[in-house]
């Protein structure tokens, strides 16, 4: 058998250097140079990225303690839903915007940024649970939207959705700590 040298690397190796090789390429276009070497592009997109996140976290919060129970217990779920979840998505998608442009900026870095892959994870348990919880609980909601008494699967929906966003906040703060 021919040494690893001679045959070449294997195909996981192959991967990850093209990943690499990708990632520098998008660390290399013009609107990423332009966000990391000039000194206000960065800050500016990360202020706006923390603060639309925020807000995200804080609307959702809103829901995920009327889920549990812990607030506006007098208020419908449906009404509360209604209200919150389309300023949430406009949230979500200033800070799916800036969170790209943040990311191309140090794509080799972040790429490598176990805790940056660990928020990804997290962000994507999340969408499955709210996935879970449109399709499992939200259809039956008028039967508990005014209720004292919230469903268990509504209710697990929100400790989730609750310990999930501050999972992700937890590790966009720790991202910044294993920069690489």
């Amino acid at each position: 058998m021919l040494p690893a040298a001679v045959i070449g690397p294997s195909r996981r190796e192959t991967i990850v250097l093209s990943i690499k090789e990708l990632m520098g390429w998008i660390e290399s276009t013009d609107v990423a140079m332009l966000i990391s070497q000039s000194r206000g592009w960065f800050p500016a997109l990360e202020m706006i990225h923390v603060t639309a996140t925020t807000f995200v976290f804080g609307m959702i919060t809103i829901v995920d303690l009327r889920l549990l129970g812990l607030l506006a217990r007098g208020s419908a779920v449906s009404d509360l839903y209604r209200d919150v979840i389309p300023l949430t998505w406009a949230a979500f998608v200033v800070a799916a915007i800036t969170g790209g442009l943040l990311f191309i900026s140090q794509a080799v870095a972040y790429s490598a940024n176990f805790a940056f892959r660990m928020k990804f994870a997290v962000l994507i348990l999340i969408a499955l649970n709210m996935l879970a919880f449109r399709l499992f609980a939200y259809p039956g909601i008028s039967k508990w939207d005014r209720a004292a008494a919230i469903p268990l699967r509504a209710k697990l929906a929100g400790a989730i959705s609750l310990i999930g966003w501050i999972a992700v906040v937890s590790c966009a703060r720790w991202i910044a700590y294993l920069m690489i």
